[in-house]
């Protein structure tokens, strides 16, 4: 009886509707009995695509549920009734995205994706972009080159000094704020673990590299343009230990440690184009169906197993979907409207997220009829209200534009909005207040007002059209807009409101952004480890003799792994971090 545990249960019941049938090659060469078990993946996102990519080459028997199209967030979509004369319509998305050259999470993926002749399949299809380009209003604009080679970290004098000399040389800070916060991330960088969590979690970016106390200069490019640019988070909101570890990896990278590419990285085509759609056939290939349109309402409970999920479908007809196993691969916000009360009973960690914090961030393309030539990666605009980040298309694709739409657009400037919440320059009021038409007249004359101040880069007579982000919609009877793809922000003390990816309910399995993971980040590559570790739980909870799916950590320096040990010390006696001095 005492081997009798709780998991030989869970086996035992998840077995119940698995048996051989025929054999499954798996990455590596390996190869395994197909099983028959079923999972059902509601969510078509990153995250739902990944579950399913890992559970169908794992011979599992799956059905993606998606109420909209696949691929989230990250999908591109035509801008309708565009194209003439034969040509496709015009690419429109979410909002621009990069992959970064930590991600390996992500890459991993697309390497298993086949696209035409690519060697490394959908891989192939990311390309580095040289440069980031700092607009300012009224001052010079600063080029700021990516590979700004290795930093120095044998030492914390030479991490400190090498630090200091970049960020003061490329963001044209003053030499004494430079020192200061290189100084701020060489804490991070020695912090253990202990102190990531116990203190760093539970403080704000800007309130760790002291931003009200230091310049204009130095809150704009350090405290809010750099994480909104490199990591779609609020300064004031998300914690040291989110934007911190991001930084650690931006640092690591040039040294080509611990990362799989260049710094910043861009697809060489529309997203759907160049990921999206070869991923979905490649799925297909594996036997993965698609149900669109089916949106989930509810999810049904007996004996902590989920029995059965409410859908609603294209057609507006409800039924019941069964399976052995249910991956939730949707958003934060639309995932906890299912969990009721048989779920939360059986699983509490659950009841936290109702505490998790999103917002917006959305984008606009505008379509141009002339290149202004901005450079060949993204640009920042520094002092916009709605903190603007852009990047220039054509150049970086390998179809070009004229191919799309009338033949007349000959650049794409997509553009994310971060800031829904702040009054723009034209009309005073906030993104969210602005009808369509006025968000793109507020947005082109802020990104005017960045580019314009020294010599005209874009002209009025360069917009050929624009294209809102269609989860964008007007309420003309409350005078406001709605969006059904808010972005998880991960506030200061949120790691205790997320959830695992496996808990009480035991054919449960949470892939989103907003699941505990090493990136600790919601972003494609966080939705994209947690659907590995949901997947991995499934396999234990089958007790499956598959290969588990294979997840990276991020990179630390080891140069300074003793003074990481120091601080486990320090932290635990009550004292600060050693290089927590004041400047």
């Amino acid at each position: 009886m005492g081997a009798f545990t709780r998991r030989t249960v869970l086996r035992a019941t998840a077995a119940a509707g698995i048996g051989a049938a025929t054999v499954v090659a798996l990455p590596g060469g390996t190869a395994r009995a197909r099983t028959k078990s079923r999972v059902a993946v509601l969510g078509g996102g990153v995250a739902g695509l990944t579950a399913a990519h890992e559970l169908a080459e794992r011979g599992f028997e799956v059905t993606v549920y998606e109420r909209r199209a696949l691929g989230g967030k990250a999908r591109s979509m035509p801008v309708p009734g565009t194209g003439t004369g034969g040509r496709p319509d015009l690419p429109g998305e979410h909002g621009f995205r990069f992959f970064p050259g930590f991600y390996q999470h992500i890459p991993d993926t697309m390497r298993r994706i086949p696209f035409g002749e690519n060697m490394n399949g959908v891989w192939d299809n990311l390309i580095g972009v040289p440069d980031a380009r700092f607009a300012r209003a009224d001052a010079d604009d600063i080029r700021a080159p990516l590979g700004f080679g290795r930093v120095n970290a044998a030492t914390p004098e030479g991490m400190r000094e090498s630090l200091a000399a970049v960020i003061a040389t490329t963001l044209k800070m003053p030499p004494a704020e430079g020192i200061f916060f290189a100084n701020r991330l060489l804490v991070f960088n020695t912090s253990c673990d202990a102190r990531r969590f116990g203190q760093w979690e539970h403080t704000s970016w800007s309130d760790f590299v002291g931003a009200r106390a230091r310049s204009h200069e130095f809150r704009a490019l350090v405290s809010r343009t750099l994480t909104s640019l490199l990591v779609a988070a609020k300064d004031e909101l998300a914690s040291v230990r989110t934007i911190g570890s991001m930084g650690e990896q931006f640092l690591g990278n040039p040294m080509q440690i611990g990362n799989d590419g260049d710094l910043d990285r861009v697809l060489n085509g529309p997203t759907n184009v160049a990921w999206i759609d070869p991923w979905a056939a490649r799925l297909r290939e594996l036997g993965v169906r698609f149900e669109l349109g089916a949106e989930v309402r509810g999810l049904e409970v007996r004996d902590r197993r989920i029995t059965g999920a409410r859908i609603v479908n294209g057609s507006g007809l409800s039924e019941t979907v069964t399976a052995d196993h249910f991956v939730v691969a949707l958003p934060a916000e639309r995932a906890r409207d299912l969990w009721n009360a048989d779920i939360l009973s059986a699983w509490p960690q659950l009841t936290a997220m109702s505490r998790l914090v999103t917002d917006w961030m959305s984008g606009i393309q505008f379509y141009l009829r002339r290149r202004p030539g901005l450079g060949g990666g993204h640009s920042a605009y520094i002092d916009s209200p709605w903190s603007l980040t852009s990047i220039a298309q054509d150049t970086l694709w390998a179809r070009k534009l004229p191919e799309y739409g009338d033949g007349t657009v000959l650049e794409c400037l997509s553009v994310d909005i971060s800031d829904w919440n702040t009054p723009g320059i034209l009309f005073g009021k906030t993104a969210k207040e602005c009808t369509h038409e006025e968000i793109a007249k507020e947005t082109w004359a802020q990104i005017l007002a960045h580019l314009n101040d020294r010599d005209e880069i874009l002209r009025d007579a360069d917009l050929h059209s624009w294209f809102l982000d269609p989860g964008i919609s007007w309420n003309a009877d409350r005078g406001e807009n709605a969006n059904a793809d808010p972005l998880l922000i991960n506030t200061a003390g949120s790691w205790d409101l997320r959830p695992e990816a496996h808990g009480g309910v035991e054919n449960l399995y949470l892939a989103g952004d907003y699941v505990r993971t090493n990136i600790d980040l919601a972003t494609m590559e966080g939705a994209n480890e947690a659907a590995r570790t949901a997947v991995n739980a499934l396999l234990e909870v089958t007790g499956s003799d598959a290969p588990r799916c294979r997840t990276y950590t991020l990179w630390r320096a080891p140069e300074l792994e003793p003074l990481r040990l120091a601080d486990a010390d320090a932290y635990a006696a009550g004292r600060p971090n050693a290089f927590d001095i004041q400047f």
